[in-house]
């Protein structure tokens, strides 16, 4: 049996079963919450260093979600903001540029077992790493989570517009790259 986002939260919120209706909401958005940090983040290590800290942040702020949006969108944005975080401390830690950090994550790519350099998704990933930080996230968001550009808007604190034009600059540089590479 599987309850929705509000009766989860209200059994958050109100029972003395804090941990079940919490493993609940991992257990239901966990996988797409991972995959959207993976791809924003590339490592599986950091991607699931992140999605934990995530959790955390969730687990001690959840009693005082206000609810002024979805459940899923608020955990999102927590994602989101956590990976962009991630990727600032990355490029202060290495004190290397931007590029540099960039270069990284296509060589991590590179560097998995699957990698075939002539195929397409391959292709795809390289050229989403090159794209800025926030352009990347709005991108991901957009093209594999599918979300709406409403969603997008309360989950990154943009206009709609400003996401629409970030996200059709994002797939121009895509394509760009994919034709030139």
């Amino acid at each position: 049996m599987h309850l929705d986002d509000k009766e989860l939260l209200h059994q958050f919120k109100h029972t003395p079963e804090k941990e079940r209706s919490f493993t609940a909401i991992i257990k239901k958005y966990q996988e797409k919450l991972y995959w959207h940090i993976r791809r924003i983040v590339v490592d599986h290590e950091d991607a699931n260093d992140i999605l934990q800290n995530m959790f955390i942040k969730v687990w001690n702020s959840l009693d005082n979600f206000r609810e002024d949006s979805q459940l899923y969108t608020w955990l999102y944005r927590i994602a989101t903001n956590e990976c962009l975080t991630f990727l600032e401390q990355q490029k202060r830690r290495s004190s290397v540029s931007l590029s540099d950090v960039e270069s990284g994550l296509s060589n991590k790519i590179k560097a998995d077992s699957n990698f075939d350099a002539n195929k397409l998704e391959w292709k795809l990933q390289l050229a989403i790493q090159q794209l800025p930080d926030k352009q990347r996230a709005v991108f991901t968001l957009r093209y594999y989570d599918e979300m709406p550009y409403e969603e997008m808007s309360r989950v990154l604190d943009t206009s709609e517009g400003a996401l629409k034009a970030s996200y059709h600059h994002a797939a121009k540089k895509i394509e760009d790259y994919i034709l030139n590479h």
